[in-house]
């Protein structure tokens, strides 16, 4: 019998979320290290981009083992 959304592996669905945030967070943080490191200028719909992938990624992180882990399992 599958549940309410599916056979879905909440613990997998978990970690790889996880994961997807900690990229972003890793890919925001390196970028703007980096970018900042060569001292020229900057346009700032780059070093948006970064800071928005830093911000989105804590947001997935802190989000995803609430979500799988707790909401879902508890809704099926």
């Amino acid at each position: 019998m599958t549940g309410r959304y599916g056979d879905i592996d909440y613990s997998r669905a978990t970690k790889r979320t996880f994961a997807v945030g900690a990229v972003l967070f890793a890919f925001g943080l390196l970028g703007d290290l980096y970018l900042r490191s060569t001292g020229g200028p900057i346009p700032e719909w780059e070093r948006a981009l970064f800071v928005d992938a830093e911000l989105f990624g804590v947001l997935v992180m802190l989000l995803a083992p609430f979500v799988f882990g707790i909401v879902l399992p508890l809704t099926e």
